[in-house]
């Protein structure tokens, strides 16, 4: 077991809703970490039907444990009903959970009771660079960085099952839609937005739905984990910026499955495409593990100058490039973001082979970034 970057200390002293997308290792590393804890996981079928069908049963067998006894519930969002037990547990018995699911869509939407403020928030995301010895970036861009992915030499038979998977157990059990067809192929047109600023009527076209259906289908793809939704950086002096927000799929091997990319490698098209991905993957987790003050947006003005990642309000600007030698051309977009807020620090990622400076503008080679980002405070 590799270790992760998250900080699980909170729960020594508070109770946990600990989220992340299907096979982050959410059950692998609460196992790891609390292997003398009560683990109860209601993705096994009898364990779901005993606490389903009469939730007091959960009060009932944990009311006697010492104060201050740690639980966890895996798949808490199967069984909503159990959070009122927990909420009586926690208020009078002082006992401490960690709660654990892919997915809080069910419970924010169904209006069920989320403990008032009284669990600490977390979020595992899929592997990071600095979480894997000899990371390999090159089979990171290929195959993704969900742990069972990654770790194996060709993984698009895992990538289909874990798409069906998905299709089955989190849109179709939960009901969140009711033509699994119809979302079926807005996932796959979603994946051609990937990176890319959003037009709900395109895909609503494409898919031969409404836009506002489009709206619906891509918050499910954010509740459930399965993307991140990149607001725009609006705060504007002179230049007039696009407000849509853009979109990423959670994981770059989720969306090379579904674009059909196979084999990618530096220097082509493809292989841009999910560097950028890769390397906006990395910094979404950072920022989650250990700066979730910060906000994450992108910049583009009306003109077309773009920058992909604005971290704070405008402390750093960050352009990712997959060229082997960023030229003064890659800087035309970093240079126009610096014009409207000067005092911002700006970066470029790329393939080059030695960091440099070209007037005002840090170049720093893919994994050197990433190797600072994690050990040093880059921002």
């Amino acid at each position: 077991m590799l270790a992760r970057k998250i900080n699980l200390q909170d729960a020594h002293n508070d109770s946990l809703f600990l989220w992340g997308a299907r096979q982050t290792g959410k059950s692998t590393l609460l196992k790891m970490m609390f292997p003398h804890t009560r683990y109860i996981d209601l993705l096994k079928s009898d364990e779901f039907e005993r606490y389903n069908r009469r939730p007091a049963l959960l009060r009932e067998e944990l009311e006697l444990l010492p104060e201050n006894e740690l639980i966890i519930i895996d798949e808490i969002q199967k069984s909503p009903a159990l959070l009122d037990e927990v909420h009586w547990l926690m208020s009078n018995r002082n006992l401490r959970f960690i709660l654990s699911g892919s997915s809080a869509r069910k419970l924010r939407r169904g209006g069920v009771n989320l403990l008032g403020g009284r669990a600490v928030r977390k979020h595992l995301y899929p592997f990071v660079s600095a979480e894997i010895p000899d990371f390999n970036l090159l089979k990171a861009c290929n195959n993704g960085m969900l742990p069972r992915h990654y770790l194996v030499e060709n993984a698009v038979n895992r990538l289909h099952a874990y798409v069906g998977d998905y299709l089955q157990q989190e849109i179709k059990a939960e009901a969140l839609t009711r033509n699994l067809n119809i979302f079926s192929r807005f996932m796959e047109v979603a994946a051609l937005s990937n990176g890319e600023i959003i037009n709900y009527n395109n895909i609503a076209t494409e898919c031969g739905v409404s836009a506002p259906t489009v709206k619906e289908y891509f918050s499910i793809l954010e509740e459930t984990l399965i993307a991140y939704i990149i607001p725009a950086y609006t705060r504007n002096v002179k230049r007039r910026v696009i407000q849509s927000p853009k979109f990423y799929y959670f994981d770059v091997g989720i969306a090379n499955f579904l674009l059909r990319r196979t084999a990618i490698n530096p220097g082509s098209p493809e292989f841009g495409h999910a560097f950028e991905h890769l390397i906006m993957q990395e910094i979404i987790a950072y920022i989650g593990y250990f700066k979730p003050q910060l906000s994450l947006s992108y910049w583009r003005t009306s003109s077309g100058y773009e920058v992909d990642a604005i971290i704070g309000n405008a402390q750093v600007a960050i352009e990712i490039k997959s060229s082997e030698e960023v030229q003064s051309n890659h800087t035309k977009g970093l240079k126009a973001f610096s014009e409207e807020f000067p005092d911002a620090r700006l970066v470029i990622v790329s393939m080059d082979k030695y960091p440099r400076r070209m007037n005002n503008v840090e170049i720093y080679p893919a994994l050197q970034f990433l190797s600072m980002l994690w050990n040093t405070d880059f921002f």
